[in-house]
Parts: C-alpha cells; sequence; structure tokens
C-alpha cells in the first residue's frame, strides 16, 4: 500500500511538463472550515481512503466572487479573503510548521473546533495580520514561517554552539547589477539555446512518457501538450489514474471519485507551467526583469533574473552562464499569510526536431519533492482534443 504522504501527493495531483511543472496538495491540508456542498463517497476498498478524506473535502474550486465565509463553515478569521484563497493559506501555514491538518483538525471534521491547536492558530494568524497592518503598510513581512522554520513549536532561545564553531556567516551581496549581462541579453540567449524562434514556434505538440519517482515508488507518467497553452499529465500509482489539466482557460485535477477546479490564482501559476512557448513569450509575459547572481546548479554558475508582474507568480529563473538554458524555475504563489514557492530544476537536456527539450526535471515544494524521468518524446503529432475537457462538477459544486 502507498504510504500516506505518497497518497497526499496523489490526492493532490501532478501538473508536469516538459518545459514547466507544478505540484499542488489540493484540500489535503488544514483548512479553517470544511466546505457546505457534500463530497461524494469514496468507493469501496479504495486505497486512497484517507487521502480522499481530505482531497474530496475540496473536490470543486470555490465559486469565484465568493468570500471564504461564505464558501465554508465556521470561519473566524480570513473571513473576507477570496474562497479560493483559503486553502492556499492553510497550505502556507502547514508548510511554514511542518504539520500535516490533523495537527488542528479532526479528521473528517474539519469545521470541528476541538483541538487547542486551531484556536492558538486563529490567534497567530490574527497576529500576523496585525503587525503587517501596523509596521509594514500592510505589506507581508512577517509570516508563520518567520518564527516556525519548519517546526510546530518555534525556537526562542538561541542555540548554543560547539567549541570550535561560529555562527553562519552572513549571505554575500549579490553581485552588481552593473557586472552582468543586461536581461534581454539573458532572455536572447535563452531562446537561441533552446532552438531559437523559428524551430521553437514550429512545434505545436508534444507527447511524453516516462516515470515518476516519488518517495520511494516509480510509476509510469504521459505528459500530453498543445501549443500555446494546453497541458494534461497523467500519473498511473497503485491506486489508480491521477490527472491534472489546464486547457488555456479553467485548470482542474482528478482522483478517484473526486475533481479539485483551480482557483483563478492557481490557474495563473498553470498558465505559465502550460506555456508551450515560454522561452518565446516570457520576456513580454514580463516587463521588468532585475539580475543578479545565481546559484551553482549541478557544477554550472547561473544568472538569475527576478521577474514581477501584477496579477502573476513572481518568478526567480537561474540560466545557465554558459549554454543560457533556463536551469532552475522558482515560481511564487502569493496568500493571504505569505509566499508558497514551487522549484523546478531541469536537466538531461536533448535535442528533438531542433529544439532543446529537458528529459529530467525536479519538482520541489516546501511538502516534498519528486522527479520525472521522460523515456520518449515525440512532437507534432495529434493529440485528443478530449483530454482538454474539464469533467463535469459533481451537483451542488457551487
Amino acid at each position: 500500500m502507498l504510504s500516506n504522504r505518497w497518497n497526499a501527493w496523489i490526492a493532490a495531483a501532478l501538473f508536469i511538463g516538459g518545459t514547466l511543472g507544478m505540484a499542488k496538495i489540493s484540500g489535503g491540508l488544514a483548512s479553517l472550515g470544511q466546505p457546505q456542498q457534500k463530497a461524494s463517497a469514496a468507493s469501496p476498498g479504495s486505497k486512497l481512503d484517507g487521502a480522499k478524506a481530505h482531497g474530496q473535502a475540496q473536490a470543486a474550486a470555490p465559486a469565484e466572487g465568493k468570500t471564504a465565509e461564505q464558501q465554508f463553515k465556521n470561519i473566524k478569521v480570513l473571513k473576507d479573503i477570496p474562497a479560493g484563497q483559503l486553502i492556499l493559506s492553510m497550505q502556507f501555514i502547514a508548510a511554514s510548521l511542518g504539520v500535516q491538518c490533523d495537527f488542528c483538525h479532526v479528521e473528517h471534521q474539519m469545521e470541528k473546533d476541538d483541538k487547542k491547536p486551531k484556536e492558538i492558530a486563529r490567534k497567530m494568524i490574527a497576529m500576523e495580520l496585525a503587525i503587517n497592518k501596523g509596521h509594514f503598510d500592510n505589506e507581508i513581512q512577517v509570516t508563520c514561517f518567520t518564527c516556525h522554520r519548519g517546526a510546530a513549536k518555534p525556537v526562542s532561545v538561541p542555540v548554543i554552539l560547539a567549541e570550535g564553531t561560529k555562527p553562519a556567516p552572513a549571505p554575500e551581496p549579490e553581485e552588481a547589477a552593473s557586472t552582468l549581462p543586461k536581461p534581454e541579453e539573458v532572455l536572447q540567449k535563452y531562446l537561441s539555446a533552446a532552438g531559437g524562434s523559428d524551430a521553437v514556434m514550429k512545434i505545436k505538440t508534444r507527447v511524453q512518457t516516462g516515470k515518476i519517482n516519488a518517495f520511494g515508488g516509480q510509476y509510469p507518467i504521459e505528459v500530453y501538450s498543445e501549443a500555446p497553452d494546453k497541458r494534461v499529465s497523467i500519473t498511473h500509482p497503485p491506486s489508480g489514474p491521477s490527472v491534472t489539466a489546464f486547457n488555456g482557460q479553467t485548470g482542474w485535477m482528478t482522483i478517484p471519485d473526486g475533481v479539485h477546479r483551480m482557483s483563478s490564482a492557481e490557474a495563473e501559476g498553470a498558465r505559465i507551467d502550460a506555456d508551450f512557448y515560454f522561452s518565446a513569450h516570457v520576456a513580454s509575459m514580463y516587463k521588468e526583469f532585475w539580475p543578479g547572481a545565481g546559484d551553482k546548479i549541478d557544477g554550472h554558475d547561473t544568472i538569475l533574473l527576478s521577474a514581477k508582474a501584477p496579477g502573476k507568480p513572481s518568478l526567480r529563473l537561474y540560466f545557465d552562464a554558459q549554454s543560457g538554458l533556463l536551469l532552475r524555475l522558482i515560481r511564487y504563489l502569493d496568500t493571504p499569510l505569505g509566499s508558497l514557492p514551487t522549484q523546478i530544476d531541469y536537466a538531461d537536456f536533448r535535442d528533438v526536431d531542433g529544439v532543446k527539450v529537458p528529459f529530467r526535471w525536479t519538482l520541489g515544494r516546501p511538502s516534498g519533492s519528486f522527479t520525472i524521468q521522460i523515456d520518449k518524446v515525440q512532437q507534432n503529432v495529434p493529440v485528443d482534443e478530449k483530454l482538454f475537457v474539464p469533467p463535469a462538477e459533481p451537483p451542488g459544486a457551487h
């Protein structure tokens, strides 16, 4: 039987592509309430019963325009945030404290107030909001992670160092921007390294097959992509197929007997992940880029470009200083309590029909990581359009 940890990933489903990737833990992390609609019952004998108990609680995405208080039961803080931001906020708390749903919530009865940590969490959220409002002009500077650093109980006493050790040095300041290539030069080199605009734009579809390695298991995976911004990934763990998709407008994730529709914030992240021509589009997607000295990745020096734009996830892009290829992308999903990072590292680049395609990528989030190894890539082959049609929502989803 799969481990509970892997079940949580499968219940969330995976959004994985040859250029970018995303994984999301759907309703499996702590929420401050429970959806007011009734989730469908788990099928008898399913290996995902435990994951469904959480994942199916969020089977349908919160209705656009509703607040958290209108969509969920027993919300006492974060009442006025968009409903689609509530679960993301709970994910941020869980990642910051290194805990799972049942740390604060009664399993299967998420709206109950029987556990003391849930009431403490409410007080801590109120404290964080007050600090940021009163001292940082409502900008999110202090978060759960500021104190907890991945521990349920924050450390309040300085650590006594062993004899002969020294405190870790402060990080070196980033290399002066004047000594680095201009952002437009870095992006042009990236596009050229990917194959050049003409070659990149000639590819209309891509089908990839391979294996996903996660938590000690290996499972088949297929990824179907179609220009300009459609992508579907299908993984095959023993519990049954897990599908995550974005069709240019709508994103969804399926598990046996359930479907989660992406909120607008999640969809913006998925839109970047699904951009078939990312190497050609990124320069126009983000109007402002800030260069910096990047980390060393697998022995390669990198150049960092940071990017922000209204309504889009913030990005940190690490380009191989020599080849120009994109080796790492970090995408930040903003929540009312802080930013959730998703990091994708790309490797094993191969030439396929004149364009460079990574055959291996590792996706990491605060909750865990996994690696995809692609065995076969086909391009400009037919892709069934039915793959990009969202499944019907359960009755009473909104």
